[in-house]
């Protein structure tokens, strides 16, 4: 009979998971403190422990370090309603199978629970490691609770401690260098090194001297030794950004020394070891790499041991709050305005902007807002120009294609570029998309019979998302 022991000090929690596990056949035993639960792991030797990472006593992750003492091959489910992502790396990186955020989806926690019992009764243990995460810069902090970036903080935590290349693949201003900053912390070179460069500012006459260094008089202007990349970042982790945007020339250049693991600088005869772990980033898809599109594919395989996407802000709902709160709070404190707060108004607009420039367009879009906002409290008046422009936008481009298409019919979309292109219409685009879109959400909301909680779910975005939109479109 499969016992499942779940340590978590809300009571609410714990009810829950007395209704989720009421099954034959199935054993529930709950402690609401680290030392009831190490106890009840003691007395009854679970198959499954469902650990909170933030616990009265004892914090989730030292808790975890016992319970792996006294049993390596107890599978561990982390659950968590405040815990950083770093913290996710680490529980993932010591061994834990999986880590879900509050509130919890109970489809997800069944799915965990039963993977879980299959390690279990396979008796597949865990890798085990240091508990006690460092904490990260501010500039290195990762942010985000939306299931894309559960699955990116799960992979760092796998395969961080593997000295193996990684291709961290995803738009401009995802945060590929975040990614791999925390793999670097993460791995067992984390004392050592770590150097960024970006590949598409290096001009092809310069790689091989700014990657492997040359010696005094290799080429006119060489007045004096230079080291490399690849040497001053011996032992550490070199994050090669942009690498597809390298010639096909330059890729032969940085792969024969991938391969050979040792260099020779420019005018000079000297074998050097090349010891360091590459992480590369490209913002084209790793499908176009693979091809060879972008990318030579001999290097693209050297590279690509592990791979991860990153997915652009506007796919990541509420995530986009969880990164306003942060910079708002950040840039405050950077700013002398430590106290800073944002309206649900400001909130709503930054939500349904599509963020072409992703993070990075945020950042600045925050900071742009603070040093503009006159008070303590940021409203859509001190937002940047494009972003409070853009609800309207979106509303007047609904108002022109409900005003001339009318008969509009989603399956002759022929006949509405036609009209469109006669009445020399300058936004097709925009208006397409508004005619789909106030569709689509009128459909789903028909479906739900107007629950926002359910619509939002089905659409795959947050209710204030929706309301905003539903606002934009005039929904009722």
């Amino acid at each position: 009979m499969p016992t499942i022991l779940a340590i978590d000090d809300e009571p609410a929690i714990l009810h829950a998971f007395r209704r989720v596990f009421d099954e034959p056949g199935m054993t529930l035993i709950t402690a609401q403190s680290a030392i009831e639960g190490l106890r009840c792991l003691r007395e009854h030797s679970p198959d499954v422990v469902i650990l909170d990472i933030n616990l009265p006593d004892v914090s989730g992750l030292k808790v975890y370090e016992q319970i792996n003492q006294h049993d390596a091959h107890v599978p561990v489910v982390f659950i968590t309603g405040h815990g950083t992502t770093d913290t996710a790396i680490q529980a993932i990186k010591n061994g834990a199978l999986d880590y879900l955020f509050k509130p919890l989806d109970i489809r997800k926690l069944r799915e965990a629970v039963s993977t879980a019992f299959e390690v279990r009764q396979y008796m597949q243990a865990g890798v085990t490691g240091d508990v006690g995460p460092e904490k990260m810069a501010e500039d290195d902090l990762l942010v985000g609770r939306c299931e894309a970036m559960n699955l990116v903080y799960k992979f760092i935590g796998r395969v961080a401690a593997q000295d193996v290349s990684v291709l961290i693949t995803g738009a401009s201003g995802t945060g590929k260098e975040l990614v791999a900053r925390s793999i670097w912390r993460h791995s067992r070179r984390a004392n050592r090194p770590f150097t960024a460069v970006n590949c598409a500012a290096i001009p092809e006459s310069l790689i091989e001297s700014e990657f492997f260094g040359h010696e005094k008089g290799a080429f006119t202007g060489a007045d004096r030794r230079h080291i490399g990349k690849f040497e001053e970042c011996a032992g550490g982790t070199l994050f090669l950004d942009e690498i597809s945007e390298m010639t096909p020339s330059a890729q032969a250049k940085l792969l024969r020394v991938l391969q050979e693991k040792v260099l020779t600088r420019v005018g000079g005869h000297e074998i050097i070891p090349a010891d360091v772990r590459i992480i590369a980033a490209s913002n084209h898809a790793e499908s176009d790499l693979a091809n060879g599109v972008h990318c030579r594919r001999d290097l693209y395989y050297r590279i690509s041991v592990s791979s991860v996407y990153l997915p652009p802000l506007r796919e990541r709902g509420q995530d986009i709050q969880l990164l306003t709160d942060h910079y708002i709070e950040r840039f405050g404190e950077e700013l002398g305005r430590p106290a800073m707060s944002i309206n649900d108004e400001a909130r709503d607009l930054l939500q349904q902007y599509p963020w072409p420039g992703n993070v990075r367009e945020l950042q600045s879009a925050i900071k742009q807002a603070l040093l503009h906002t006159v008070g303590s409290t940021l409203i859509p008046d001190f937002l940047p120009t494009t972003i409070r422009h853009y609800g309207s936008q979106a509303y007047s481009a609904s108002t022109r294609a409900d005003t001339s298409n009318a008969d509009f019919n989603l399956n002759d979309w022929d006949s509405f570029i036609a009209r469109q292109l006669q009445s020399n219409a300058s936004e097709i685009h925009a208006n397409a998309m508004a005619i789909v879109e106030k569709h689509l959400i009128n459909r789903v909301m028909a479906h739900t019979q107007n629950s926002q909680r359910q619509a939002a779910s089905i659409l795959g975005i947050s209710r204030s998302t929706l309301r905003t939109k539903m606002k934009i479109y005039d929904i009722k």
